[in-house]
């Protein structure tokens, strides 16, 4: 057996070994979701404790899509067919704007996933859409021969900057991002035999122990005076979200995925809405509590015992806030079609309760808005009156042509039509969710 053969082999079993450790994670989560006994607690060495509640609701059954449904999905599929470029498989992070993250190149993968489980791709299509993306993923440049940089040309898949400009050393890599990237490299290695080999390029160039020390996980960042600077990365939500999923590949993120390392609660109407205690105050980090991260580990992973519980409190703070002010409440971060484009709407960060942030922490509250992939994903995960609510609010903001708009602002009404990957990558996966259950660790078309 010559050398390359070798490398060959030892690059496959490298694979398959990450996939059982990946196996295992999955188990693990499945052995830690079951419903805990009503009144249950736990508590981290700080002292925070999880009062478990009587009243969460067990994952929604799936069920077939209504027509209505199909027509939701067949809308959020738009975006994709208009956003593709036909020579890299990458689609537009915002509408007909030519760069991606790998947070949106991630979300991408999971539309296209998402579309496959609910038929609106011939196997044909799919099966070219996914490989042509595989490929360009396993030969575009790594920032400093390591890990994917943060963004990439989705037209000729140089490493740019995050206006778009082209960066040749590349602006450092995302932890979290990366994480994203693995949720469905994972799903097509498990799911897709035709194009397990082809998930195993692109990983097998990453050198996913650099996105981890001591089990936490890390990112390159530039500084405020203009450094690159490896930085840990993530807060509570988004962190133990990236966490499981670069478990799946054998990472070390012991430290990241504790929940309660960093634990403590804000009192939001009432209820005990948890957050990181490294806030802007304190690390110069933003502890945002937004819906995503949550909405993800459901869809995605299916959660686990202690992110449904925390799923759960996000979503009632928001309906409480409904039944005080009258305002339908789904927020999360979004992109917005007025400067500064894009904003965090927040149930809690830094202190205060309704927060709504730039990316700098400056205070965006007019652009406060109703999300809605925040909105589709709390309607599959619960399927109540509530949900029903945000559902029928947000149900006219789209193109027919061209996908589902971001949300509806929350100060006059009017609509946000911020037309982005994520925001119609979010509902295909809610869709997918409520017709089969979650992405992750079912075979394609197995009831879970």
């Amino acid at each position: 057996m010559n050398k390359e053969n070798l490398l060959r082999a030892r690059s496959n079993i490298v694979f398959i070994l990450a996939l059982a450790v990946g196996f295992a994670l999955v188990m693990w989560i499945e052995k830690h979701s079951g419903p805990p006994q009503a009144g249950s607690a736990s508590a981290n060495a700080q002292g925070a404790r999880i009062q478990y509640s009587s009243d969460m609701p067990a994952p929604a059954e799936p069920k077939p899509l209504s027509d209505q449904e199909r027509e939701w999905a067949r809308i959020a599929w738009k975006y994709f067919d208009n956003n593709t470029d036909p020579k890299t498989g990458l689609v537009n992070s915002v509408d007909k704007y030519q760069a991606a993250t790998m947070w949106d190149t991630g979300s991408t993968m999971l539309a296209l996933i998402s579309a496959h489980r609910l038929d609106l791709l011939a196997e044909k299509e799919f099966d070219a859409r996914m490989s042509k993306l595989l490929d360009s993923l396993a030969g575009m440049p790594l920032y400093d021969n390591l890990l994917p940089n943060k963004s990439y040309s989705t037209a000729t898949l140089e490493m740019v900057d995050y206006t778009g400009k082209p960066a040749a050393q590349g602006i450092g890599w995302s932890a979290i991002d990366i994480g994203r990237m693995l949720v469905p490299l994972t799903i097509v290695a498990w799911n897709f035999p035709q194009h397990t080999e082809a998930a195993r390029r692109v990983v097998g160039r990453w050198q996913l122990a650099r996105m981890s020390r001591d089990g936490a996980l890390v990112g390159v960042h530039e500084t405020e005076g203009g450094k690159l600077e490896l930085l840990q990365e993530g807060r509570l939500g988004y962190e133990q979200y990236a966490a499981k999923a670069a478990a799946l590949l054998g990472t070390d993120a012991a430290e990241a995925l504790d929940y309660k390392a960093q634990l403590e609660f804000a009192d939001v109407y009432g209820i005990k809405v948890p957050h990181d205690r490294r806030d802007a105050r304190t690390s110069g980090g933003h502890n945002y509590v937004v819906s995503e991260p949550y909405l993800l580990d459901g869809l995605e992973f299916g959660g686990d015992r202690i992110s449904r519980e925390f799923a759960w409190r996000v979503f009632r703070a928001q309906e409480e806030r409904f039944r005080q002010t009258g305002k339908l409440t789904a927020v999360t971060e979004d992109h917005v079609d007025q400067a500064p484009y894009f904003v965090y709407n927040t149930v809690f960060s830094n202190g205060k309760t309704w927060n709504t942030l730039t990316e700098k922490g400056e205070d965006a509250g007019r652009l406060r808005s109703l999300s809605v992939k925040a909105a589709f994903g709390w309607h599959a995960l619960y399927r109540n009156d509530y949900s029903g609510k945000l559902i029928k609010e947000v149900a006219a903001l789209y193109d027919p042509q061209r996908g589902w708009y971001a949300g509806k602002y929350e100060e006059g009404g009017a609509a946000n039509k911020a037309l982005t990957a994520n925001t119609n990558a979010v509902v295909l996966e809610s869709l997918a969710y409520i017709a089969g259950g979650r992405l992750l660790g079912h075979a394609q078309g197995e009831k879970p």
